[in-house]
Order: C-alpha cells, then sequence, then structure tokens
C-alpha cells in the first residue's frame, strides 16, 4: 500500500532554512499531482505548493512567495521543499499529499492520501 514520509522538520530560528522531504514507500506514484500544505495551530490546512503529473510548479502562498522551491524526483519517487527566511509565522504542521490525478489543487479535500506530516517551530 503506498504511503507518503515526511522528513526534515523541527526547530529553526527566523532567517533560517530548512528542507522537508516527502517520499512515497509501497507502489509509485506515477504522474500524481504532489503537493505540500501546511496547518498552524488552531487554523486551517493551507496548500504551500504542488507539482503536477505535467511536472508543473504551482504556489499557493503569499506569505511564502519567493522564500520556497518545491522539487519532484519522479525516479526516486520523492518530493523537497526547501524553505528560507523563516519567521514565527511560518510554524505549523507540514503535510505531503498526493491525488491520484495530473492536475494541481489547492484545497485539501481534493487529496486522498497523506503523509503524517512534520512539526517545524520557528523561534524569534
Amino acid at each position: 500500500q503506498l504511503q507518503l514520509v515526511e522528513s526534515g522538520g523541527g526547530l529553526v530560528q527566523s532567517g533560517g532554512s530548512l528542507r522537508l522531504s516527502c517520499a512515497a514507500s509501497g507502489g509509485d506514484w506515477g504522474f500524481s499531482a504532489i503537493a505540500w500544505f501546511r496547518q498552524a495551530p488552531g487554523k486551517e490546512r493551507v496548500g504551500v505548493s504542488c507539482i503536477s503529473g505535467y511536472g508543473i510548479r504551482e504556489n499557493y502562498l503569499d506569505s511564502v512567495e519567493g522564500r520556497v522551491t518545491m522539487s519532484r524526483d519522479n525516479f526516486k519517487n520523492t518530493v523537497t521543499l526547501q524553505m528560507n527566511a523563516f519567521n514565527p509565522q511560518d510554524t505549523g504542521v507540514y503535510y505531503c499529499t498526493m491525488k491520484p490525478v495530473l492536475a494541481c489543487s489547492n484545497s485539501p479535500r481534493n487529496f486522498d492520501l497523506w503523509g503524517q506530516g512534520t512539526q517545524i517551530v520557528v523561534s524569534p
């Protein structure tokens, strides 16, 4: 059974950088759309970035524009999210997710397979 496993979260100082990774195990995600979402404490889950099955990248959060880069390796079934210049508002749980269609979406309701999430805490 296909599963997604995130890694790379932790405690980071404001202005710092982290590289999150997500790997698929138990199968191949093929040409599915793969996305990163995040959920801040007490808030809804929101889309950060997505790469479609066509390989087109979409960014969804104005607050992270210019600070995040998502990449995808279909041979290794991995995606990464490089994030720079953290601020405390970036604190939250970051999730990797996929949906078995080509096109991206910024709605969590359109995704049906989720990783367990990786926590990021940004200190002032």
